[in-house]
């Protein structure tokens, strides 16, 4: 289950941020997840709330996410193409010479917080 150190990774830059900005209150964080990432959401979402509770800057923290579409670039006809229906080959030309455009990111959007100033 990485997606408890993942959570934690999050917090972690959440912590730098409020530290760098002086933030004392952080009510939530827009989170974007590529399709192929490897996170399931739903566990990623039972451990934000079960670790939110204990760490006090995010205690009041609600996590949103939203979903990256996966899509492949093929160098055999320079075309695009959804991942996740066809994996490594392209569909429109058979070619194996595909690279993943998007859809294996996570990364933080954005921060709803309050400073002290």
């Amino acid at each position: 289950m990485h997606e408890l150190g993942i959570v934690k990774h999050v917090a972690r830059t959440l912590d730098e941020l409020a530290e760098e900005n002086h933030i004392t209150k952080i009510g939530s964080v827009t989170l974007q997840v590529g399709e192929v990432s490897g996170i399931m959401t739903e566990l990623f979402q039972d451990c934000w709330n079960y670790f939110r509770v204990k760490h006090p800057l995010l205690t009041e923290c609600e996590m949103k996410i939203e979903t990256i579409h996966a899509l492949t670039y093929c160098e055999g006809c320079g075309q695009t193409y959804d991942t996740i229906p066809h994996g490594r080959i392209c569909p429109l030309c058979g070619s194996e010479k595909t690279w993943l455009l998007q859809g294996n990111e996570c990364s933080i959007k954005e921060i709803e917080a309050e400073t002290d100033e």
